[in-house]
């Protein structure tokens, strides 16, 4: 069966800077969002040369970008924002997998979104980047989607803390939300796990053991890419440690932590959602072993019944001369007879046994 893997991309050298991902038909937009606790300033589709005069590094900077199909104009913004070009590199090709990296002046992070396709066992993923300078926050994701519509609303209605809070807390929230997308997309998958075991308890159709491999494929393409995300966040505790980067404040550091102790929640869900599937597998296997015996033991059944009467029926079909019974008026009825109490007295006998 064929197996989940992400989105194939082209081999490229490190400081290739092409995009490798699906959606490369899609314009490139940028939206900005400037704030602090008492003000913020929203601007849609921006120009690199646009940015200078919006950007002010004493408030809160979240430059978000949709699309990455437009090497050129995503160069400009990595020369504007001094990004390296591996790190560029890593944006544009999407078949990397989720890391966590850190340099003096900007963390860098790489991520897999994940949420179900509609009508399909298929899960759609999407990767997004963020790199996290001093009073700015940079994410790139390959399309226009709305996984951070509600970030957005709690900015401009100063909901919650977020306008209180630099741009290691707004990372910290938009990570939160894509981890989100994992829940979502494993509790669609335990939904789709309760249907096939009622399956398997009333169908012996051979489609229900593909499902069961496939949503089996799903969830180890779930393990693989949550593990790595974990580890990133694990790694980001180093940070506290040590003097390369200092943008995330101290008492930020716990929000990070609670991030990965979801994703060792999600892991622990996944290992018992596929214990369920290896359940839901077994018993389809038992239910066919079960049914087979049943058709073996019905079977067995009437051959039973008819060896005796077969055989009668051999003996007094020999053309021997000197066969009394054949010249007996009644000796059809008797043998006919015979013959219907020998059927009866097996039924009775294997009803008594309970072997039917």
């Amino acid at each position: 069966m064929r197996k989940i893997k992400y989105k194939k991309g082209k081999r490229l050298q490190p400081y290739t800077l092409e995009y490798t991902g699906l959606h490369k038909n899609k314009e490139i937009e940028m939206q900005l969002f400037v704030y602090n606790d008492c003000m913020v300033s929203e601007f849609e589709n921006g120009t690199i040369s646009n940015l200078e005069k919006h950007i002010d590094l004493n408030k809160t900077n979240w430059l978000n970008i949709h699309g990455l199909n437009d090497v050129g104009l995503l160069k400009e913004v990595a020369d504007y924002f001094k990004i390296d070009n591996f790190m560029l590199a890593d944006i544009l090709n999407t078949s990397k997998r989720t890391k966590v990296e850190e340099e003096k002046d900007v963390l860098f992070f790489n991520i897999k979104s994940m949420l179900p396709k509609e009508d399909s066992d298929e899960i759609r993923v999407e990767q997004i980047s963020f790199l996290l300078k001093k009073g700015i926050l940079l994410s790139f994701q390959e399309k226009r989607s709305d996984f951070f519509t509600h970030i957005r609303e709690r900015i401009r209605t100063n909901s919650g803390i977020v306008r209180t809070k630099r741009a290691d807390y707004l990372l910290y929230i938009l990570l939160d939300a894509i981890i989100g997308n994992f829940y979502i997309t494993i509790e669609n998958e335990e939904d789709k796990i309760e249907e096939l075991i009622d399956l398997t308890k009333n169908s012996a159709d051979p489609i229900i053991l593909e499902k069961i491999e496939k949503h089996r494929d799903n969830f180890n393409f779930l393990k693989r890419s949550i593990i790595p995300l974990r580890d990133s966040l694990y790694d980001i505790k180093s940070i506290q440690e040590d003097d390369v980067f200092n943008e995330i404040d101290s008492e930020n550091f716990t929000f990070f932590s609670r991030l990965h102790q979801k994703c060792l929640e999600l892991l622990e869900q996944i290992e018992s959602d596929m214990g369920s599937l290896e359940s839901a597998s077994n018993f389809f296997f038992a239910a066919q072993t079960h049914k087979m015996n049943e058709i073996m033991k019905t079977l067995t059944i009437i051959s039973v019944i008819f060896i005796p009467l077969t055989f009668i029926v051999g003996v007094y079909g020999m053309n021997f001369d000197n066969m009394p019974e054949l010249r007996e008026p009644n000796g059809y009825f008797f043998v006919i007879g015979f013959m219907v109490l020998t059927v009866v007295g097996m039924v009775i006998y294997f009803k008594r046994r309970k072997w039917f």
